[in-house]
């Protein structure tokens, strides 16, 4: 059995879709790892949010605690009567 030899014309074309190829595989390549950045900064955002929701929870079961509501009124620039606030205007 013989078998034809490929011509110019087919070498070119398969040189061709090869490099077509191996371009396609670099962009896809590009967008997985652009995608597996965007998944990480998203995964740091949820476990910075689940933190912030902990924290918010326990200011909620606290929020009877005449500590809490001291330490949220003084932060706020409340005081006791007969106290006196001192603003420190160097900074």
């Amino acid at each position: 059995m013989k078998f034809k030899r490929a011509g110019l014309i087919t070498k070119i074309v398969i040189t061709v879709l090869m490099i077509y190829m191996a371009i396609s595989l670099l962009d896809l390549r590009a967008q997985i790892d652009t995608v597996q950045g965007e998944s990480q900064a998203l995964a740091a955002q949820i476990a910075e949010q689940r933190q912030e929701n902990q924290q918010l929870a326990e200011a909620i079961e606290n929020s009877d605690d005449p500590e809490m509501l001291e330490s949220v009124a003084r932060s706020k620039g409340y005081v006791k009567p007969g106290e006196t606030l001192y603003i420190d205007v160097a900074n």
